[in-house]
């Protein structure tokens, strides 16, 4: 898997809003609001189900409704095309539980 140049990062991010880049770990960031815990926790469920299905895991916590989402490749020791992919299925789904 390779890392993204900076022109991929800055061109991918472009098209994912509310994604934010992290430089000190080269990672992409965002943070959904969910009215409950339980709708917070079906959504955490679902990306579960895409990350495995992907082979690619996120970094996240969640508090009450919130969740917050960190993805980078450790093998790229950075951004990936697979962050990028991933945050768009987790972008999708946050919109099925809004």
């Amino acid at each position: 898997m390779r890392r993204l140049t900076d022109q991929e990062r800055t061109e991918a991010l472009a098209t994912l809003a509310e994604w934010t880049h992290e430089p000190d770990r080269d990672a992409i960031v965002r943070t959904f609001q969910f009215p409950d815990f339980v709708t917070a926790f079906a959504f955490m469920t679902a990306v579960a189900l895409e990350a495995e299905k992907a082979d690619h895991h996120p970094e996240w916590s969640n508090v009450y409704g919130r969740v917050s989402i960190m993805l980078t490749t450790h093998d790229a020791d950075g951004l990936s095309e697979r962050d990028i992919n991933l945050a768009r299925e987790v972008s999708a789904l946050a919109a099925r539980f809004e």
